[in-house]
């Protein structure tokens, strides 16, 4: 069986790959679930459903931790069954992977080692600063773009880059994502209302609910458990409740955001200026998100088309045109370096 090609964004919630072969992309969740503490019981999509559903004696885990791979030997067993699920899956097969900028070496290698160094024998793997695939997948002419300001926010970071010409400038991975959103949603509905909800209802709050008023705001029924006894019942929550909940810490982005920004070249942050700041990343899609970050920050904002799949697309165009090939690294095998 010929070789295939690969590009992994390995996202804390999400896994996106591009297969060559099949020329298809998949997304599946980046979940196990394991009984008993030992045993795997289900992986991906099927283990993402039981998260917040299940007995104690099964536990569900997740991967990767705010943009990197926090238990390789369980996100080595995902990747490989998630490419062996019903496709022609062949060791030895090429990866090109993207990465996040602001991480040490030994987290960005750890991406290399996830197939370099498993069943999967990868004959070899290429990275690229994420921030780059995005651009890519969005469709700009990295190499010809003098400034370029992307917004990726995923589920649990949000990564910052600006390039110019082809490369990085400056970026930084914020630890505030879509899960920290969920976090200040059931703090302030247990400090208002004195009852917990859980993940999956937050979750729910902030998709539903957006950031900005609409002409007639709803109210939400949901389940919810009574502080102190612990008894389950339903609760109305205003739409209100909810935008006020998610824009506390979206002011810290906007804040992030002016910080890097003022650091930019002057050259660079004209350009940015005219062109404004894309916005990828499953984020991107919550309900007036740009529209906040550009009446918070006085720019110009544009969400992607498919800002979820933004950098895998990305990942697909520099794998069929060779062109785009000098945008990645390759990791040595015999002495464990970069080389472009």
């Amino acid at each position: 069986m010929s070789r295939n090609i690969y590009g992994l964004d390995l996202g804390s919630y999400e896994i996106k790959v591009y297969d060559k072969k099949q020329k298809a992309i998949w997304r599946e969740k980046n979940a196990i679930a394991f009984a008993n503490e030992k045993e795997i019981f289900a992986v991906g999509d099927e283990a993402y459903e039981m998260y917040g559903k299940t007995p104690d004696s099964i536990r569900v885990v997740f991967p990767m931790k705010e943009g990197v791979i926090s238990r390789i030997t369980d996100m080595q067993y995902l990747l490989q069954n998630l490419l062996k699920k019903g496709r022609q899956f062949a060791n030895g097969s090429e990866y090109v992977i993207a990465v996040p900028t602001d991480v040490t070496e030994l987290e960005k290698r750890a991406f290399c080692d996830l197939v370099l160094h498993s069943t999967a024998k990868a004959r070899s793997v290429r990275v690229i600063a994420r921030g780059i695939a995005d651009a890519v997948g969005a469709g700009i002419a990295v190499e010809r773009e003098p400034g370029i300001f992307l917004v990726n926010f995923g589920a649990s970071t949000m990564e910052l880059s600006i390039l110019s010409y082809g490369g990085i400038v400056l970026n930084r991975l914020l630890k505030i994502g879509g899960t920290h959103l969920d976090r200040e949603i059931i703090n302030l509905i247990k400090n208002r209302y004195q009852v917990l909800i859980s993940e999956r209802t937050a979750e729910f709050l902030r998709k539903e609910a957006g950031l900005f008023p609409n002409r007639q705001e709803s109210i939400y029924q949901i389940p919810c458990k009574k502080m102190g006894t612990g008894l389950p019942k339903y609760r109305e929550i205003p739409g209100t409740l909810v935008k006020t909940a998610l824009r506390e810490p979206l002011s810290d982005c906007v804040k992030e955001m002016t910080a890097l920004l003022k650091r930019t070249p002057p050259e660079v942050r004209r350009a940015i200026e005219q062109k404004g700041i894309y916005l990828t990343g499953g984020m991107a899609s919550l309900s007036g998100i740009d529209r906040y970050l550009s009446h918070a920050g006085g720019w110009k904002v544009t969400t992607v088309d498919q800002p979820a799949v933004c950098a895998v697309r990305g990942l697909e165009k520099i794998i069929q045109n060779k062109n785009l090939h000098k945008l990645t690294y390759e990791m040595s095998v015999e002495n464990d370096r970069w080389i472009r």
